[in-house]
């Protein structure tokens, strides 16, 4: 009996390791100190790239804010976007998901404007989205608890002023 324990503690402990989160997590500290000065350091993966280019040849006008930076953060950032981003991750469940989504020849510069994402709170009434405490899909943290783990599961949405999710 404790043969067969200590084999299921094994095969327990080996599948763990290959099961991917929704998103790859971010390990740039420029990015996280820069993107994450100002708002959630959003997951390269939740875009693809050519929406990660688009939303970096515009920020004097980046969703009402003047984020310019210089030169070589730009050039850093923009780098480690483009190696990141969705399509460059699919072996993830939302990266996948996200690109799978998307129109060809769309271009979306708001992860929370893609269609998955809509989809995905479609069940959600809209006065829980756009109270004070959410202000919108854009800020996954107020709802998803393990948002900066990269874990979006349903099991983990504690709405304000609602409480857990359920399906």
């Amino acid at each position: 009996m404790k043969t067969l324990i200590l084999l299921i503690f094994i095969n327990l402990s080996l599948f763990s390791n290959n099961i991917k989160k929704d998103v790859p997590l971010v390990s740039n500290d420029l990015y996280i100190n820069e993107c994450g000065a100002c708002h959630f350091a959003y997951f390269p993966g939740l875009l693809p790239q050519n929406s990660w280019e688009k939303l970096m040849s515009d920020l004097e006008n980046h969703f009402g804010d003047d984020a310019t930076i210089d030169k070589k953060t730009f050039q850093t950032l923009s780098k480690f976007l483009k190696e990141n981003s969705a399509e460059k991750n699919m072996n993830y469940k939302r990266s996948r998901k996200i690109v799978q989504s998307i129109p060809k020849n769309k271009i979306y510069i708001a992860i929370s404007k893609t269609p998955y994402i809509h989809k995905k709170h479609k069940e959600i009434k809209k006065h829980l989205i756009t109270q004070k405490e959410v202000k919108g899909l854009f800020n996954c943290t107020a709802c998803h608890q393990g948002a900066k783990k990269a874990i979006f599961n349903d099991d983990d949405v504690d709405i304000p002023n609602y409480g857990k999710w359920e399906d």
